[in-house]
């Protein structure tokens, strides 16, 4: 079942909202990783978020989406 085919309300926020999380670590991550300090890391983490491509999120299955997780420095 894709995302798009769910009627839930709630299933649908949940997968965006996986989508969301799961983009804003990514961006935390490889900003870390480049060197940032956690202020601009930060700014990347949300600026994913801002450019998170919801027709993808919309397109993919909920089963394939990873996992939340938090970030190595933590």
């Amino acid at each position: 079942m894709t995302v798009a085919a769910v009627t839930d309300p709630i299933e649908l926020a949940e997968a965006v909202r996986i989508a969301c999380v799961q983009a804003a670590l990514d961006g935390y991550e490889r900003a870390q990783i480049a060197g940032l300090c956690h202020e601009g890391a930060w700014e990347c983490a949300v600026d994913a978020i801002r450019m998170l491509d919801l027709r993808t999120v919309l397109q993919e299955p909920a089963e394939d989406q990873p996992p939340a997780r938090g970030p190595a420095s933590a």
